[in-house]
């Protein structure tokens, strides 16, 4: 590491503490990565082709960093994010570049901050901060690096020393990067995870038109309830294919329901035709969770629920930017009773996998640790999203940790889009637990011996298992 990250980042202060935090972190910092859940893009890997410039790959796609300078005055078309009414944006990387450097010190104290200097140092070899002064600099150094074969896609992934990663595919996908990875020959192991909400979110836009198509991909009759789910099965198996060990599923609550078929029919049968009934939209987007855990018993995906998301707040910004553009905010989130029909369907089953995330903390100690902690299908995420920093990943683990354990939680994963970063992420995560792991050595709570064990799981094992991967 340069002066960029100190050797000690995250450890503690405490000399003895700090000790038993590096010892523990040596044992881990070079086990591969498990990456099961993200949004990195398979054409990347497909195509093997350079990245464009320093800003399509850094800035550009990257919601943290331009909400975080969106938030100060900086005007996302700036940015190079690309508009959907045709208006001009920026396309000179250059330009993007050093508007980025000039607000760097908007990230002072953020985990992207973290990311940002971890890759500077790690992956470009940059020493010196970066700066208004200094931003010429450092895009030349990056461009100029980025058209060597040493930093395309499939070099940086073997560089990164990269297991498994799982892009995250929507259920109308026809995966054609995925199998043109496949018939490549590359040993890159690169599979698909199934993401319906297109199919299964009434809300979503072009939902009926969607049913249709998904109706076309699999000679499903999507007009009748039987047909619908018969549809999800087919494009299921399908995704199994090309290596999926897991769906996905971004609901704005966690609510699940357990109707009756016929029940479940009728309703089915409402939204197919229309209806407005937020109320009856919302049901069924609480019956399709539990008929996802159903399918799941059967076909052995790994079912995960990411709710609690106020998907694009602005409705301004929707339309001009499209969707994940920052605009996704937090809300509180009930897990006790919106999962029970589902927990009562299907909780108790050992084969089944459920792992919940959540975006409100204040459910960790609870409610999630509590419902972790007993039912054997369900498991706990990591840290998510606005959490997926160095408290948040402390907060985790002191609120879950005395009533779920560690063995009801799954490890680490990155969630992210922004591919260079993920060797960071994963890093600050094993800081960050190891610097647990030695507090509670320090306090005779975990002999040293078990703190070795349980670092190499948090890191890697319990990843592997709870994604079947």
């Amino acid at each position: 590491m340069s002066m960029l990250i100190d050797p000690d980042l995250l450890f503690p202060a405490e000399t003895r503490i700090r000790s038993i935090a590096r010892d523990l972190y040596a044992g881990v910092k070079n086990l591969p990565l498990i990456s099961p859940h993200g949004h990195t893009d398979p054409r990347w890997y497909a195509l093997n082709e350079p990245f464009p410039d320093p800003a399509r790959l850094l800035i550009v796609p990257d919601h943290y960093i331009f909400r975080m300078l969106f938030s100060q005055g900086v005007r996302l078309e700036d940015l190079g994010v690309p508009t959907l009414d045709g208006s001009p944006f920026e396309a000179d990387g250059r330009k993007i570049w050093r508007l980025f450097a000039e607000n760097y010190h908007l990230f002072r104290g953020t985990p992207t901050r973290i990311w940002l200097d971890y890759v500077f140092s790690d992956l470009f070899g940059i020493a010196e901060p970066l700066s208004v002064q200094t931003a010429d600099a450092h895009y030349d150094s990056i461009a100029s690096l980025l058209q060597t074969d040493g930093y395309r896609p499939r070099a940086l992934f073997e560089r990164f020393n990269i297991e498994a990663i799982a892009t995250t595919d929507g259920a109308l996908d026809d995966l054609k990067w995925h199998a043109m990875i496949r018939d490549s020959g590359w040993k890159g192991r690169v599979v698909t995870a199934y993401r319906p909400d297109s199919v299964v979110d009434p809300d979503f836009e072009g939902f009926r038109e969607n049913l249709d198509r998904l109706g076309e991909m699999t000679g499903c009759d999507t007009g009748s309830w039987r047909g619908y789910l018969d549809s999800h099965r087919s494009r299921r198996a399908f995704f199994k294919s090309f290596g999926a060990t897991s769906t996905d599923h971004g609901h704005p609550t966690a609510e699940t329901a357990n109707l009756s078929t016929a029940a479940a029919e009728e309703l089915f049968n409402r939204i197919w035709a229309g209806s407005e009934d937020e109320r009856e939209r919302r049901l069924f987007r609480a019956q399709m969770l539990t008929e996802m855990a159903k399918m799941s018993l059967d076909d052995g995906l790994v079912l995960q629920i990411h709710p609690g998301s106020w998907r694009n707040h602005s409705p301004s910004m929707l339309k001009r930017f499209g969707r994940d553009k920052g605009f996704d905010i937090p809300t509180r989130t009930d897990y006790v009773t919106a999962l029970k029909p589902l927990l009562d369907a299907v909780g108790t089953e050992p084969d089944l996998s459920v792992i919940v995330f959540t975006l409100d903390e204040t459910s960790y100690a609870r409610e999630l640790a509590p419902l972790a902690g007993v039912y054997p299908a369900l498991r706990l995420g990591p840290a998510w999203w606005f959490h997926d920093s160095p408290e948040g990943m402390r907060r985790f683990r002191e609120m879950t940790t005395e009533t779920a354990g560690f063995y009801n939680t799954v490890g680490f994963n990155d969630d992210t889009r922004a591919f260079p970063s993920i060797p960071a992420r994963h890093d600050v995560a094993r800081r960050v637990d190891c610097a647990f792991l030695a507090r509670l050595v320090s306090e005779h709570r975990l002999r040293e011996d078990e703190a070795h064990e349980l670092a190499h799981e948090l890191a890697y094992t319990l990843a592997k298992k709870a994604y079947r991967l």
